[in-house]
């Protein structure tokens, strides 16, 4: 039995369906497990869903463009104050609800954005070091870029309006559940399409750009623009990682997207595995319950208050560097490739288990049995049944 050849065309938009089911299915089951936390525990669930975006998109920028950004928190700066900037007037002239968080949303969106193209037509025309080194410099000039720029609020930063919950929903949930809700979804409108971009025509574009430029080009394939592009996709999802920060704290301000917050979500991504959008969900649970767990450490181990305070804050930065280091050694794509390989003994068992079994019978029917090439028939050769062709004087 011969299996038909598939259409072309065809396995991108399975693909594609495929994706956006498993994200609903994930999406369901986030917000199903809110309902099992307490509140401080719906907090931290929502600033992982808005640290993933940041990751998602900075994983998508490094691990396939090669462009390395170490300074990804001024892109979610740049959602947070798009968001307080529109909705702070849309609260001050009475709108509220969906239609003041969806035009915060907007102007999150439209921010960093413009953010992430500048950043973008930088990176297409720097490589390396240089790129890092511009990326460093925006995110140790924001606290100065916030105290000189007019309505950014300077060190205090802008006030965000409160999302309550729904008064359909008041009597099932806190405002705690209701913005983890709020930040698991917005998660995966901003995870999704990367997904989505990973696996399609962009996904082999920028990693036709990381492996070969020179060979990119002679495909068709234009560097600059690739690169542009994937800045600003990454820039929008980590936009809306700071809108949903901006929501869940009720503030947005230079001091929450210090250096070390810029450099803590690359080491996420590297310990997460480079290119993995499941290592960046990884990451970003590591950078938010990873300090919390050594300072809760570090409170029930008994120790003076001097030592605690001078442990607060500098300790979980040595166990990140201890962290990425064994990572590097031990599983050096990651988080994502070492679970990948009990996944890929799993596979490579199964097919071998089933070539050892065999190919079972095709058909019913006995094979034609070879003939004999010394045997008369075998030596027969057919006569030319072709019609002589006519006489040229009777054509």
């Amino acid at each position: 039995m011969t299996r038909s050849p598939a259409r072309p065309g065809t396995r991108a938009p399975r693909t594609t369906r495929a994706i956006v089911v498993r994200a609903v299915l994930l999406t369901l089951l986030a917000l199903a497990l809110t309902f099992a936390l307490d509140p401080f525990r719906n907090y931290q669930l929502a600033v992982i869903a808005a640290t993933f975006c940041a990751t998602a998109g900075l994983t998508l920028l490094v691990g396939l463009t090669g462009q390395l950004s170490l300074g990804h928190a001024v892109l979610m700066a740049a959602g947070g104050y798009g968001y307080a900037l529109v909705a702070g007037p849309a609260a001050e002239a009475g709108l509220g609800g969906t239609a003041r968080f969806a035009l915060g949303i907007l102007g999150a969106l439209v921010l960093s954005a413009a953010v992430g193209g500048l950043l973008g037509l930088a990176g297409a025309r720097l490589r390396g070091p240089y790129l890092a080194g511009l990326t460093l410099a925006l995110v140790i000039a924001l606290p100065a870029l916030t105290t000189q720029v007019p309505g950014l609020g300077k060190d205090q930063g802008l006030g965000v309006p409160f999302e309550a919950v729904p008064a359909p929903l008041a009597g099932l949930m806190v405002v705690e559940q209701w913005h983890a809700w709020i930040a698991v979804v917005v998660a995966a409108l901003a995870v999704t399409p990367l997904v989505v971009l990973r696996s399609g025509r962009a996904g082999l574009r920028m990693r036709a750009t990381h492996g070969d430029e020179v060979a990119a080009r002679l495909a068709g394939i234009s560097p600059a623009r690739v690169k542009v592009g994937a800045f600003v996709v990454s820039a929008v999802a980590a936009g809306l990682g700071g809108a949903v920060l901006a929501v869940v704290t009720q503030s947005v301000s230079p001091g929450r997207y210090s250096l070390a917050f810029s450099l803590l979500l690359l080491v996420a991504v590297v310990v997460g595995g480079l290119g993995s959008i499941g290592g960046a969900a990884a990451g970003a649970a590591l950078v938010v319950l990873l300090p919390w767990l050594v300072e809760a450490l570090t409170s029930a181990g008994g120790l003076s208050a001097d030592l605690e305070q001078r442990l607060s804050g500098n300790l979980a930065l040595a166990v990140f560097g201890a962290l990425l280091v064994a990572v590097t050694v031990v599983w050096p794509g990651g988080l994502a490739a070492a679970s990948a390989g009990p996944r890929g003994r799993l596979a490579r068992a199964l097919r071998r288990s089933r070539a050892d079994d065999g190919p079972g019978p095709t058909s019913d029917a006995a094979p034609a049995p070879a003939s004999d090439p010394t045997s008369d028939q075998a030596s027969y050769q057919a006569p030319d049944q072709t019609p002589d062709p006519l006489p040229i004087t009777e054509r």
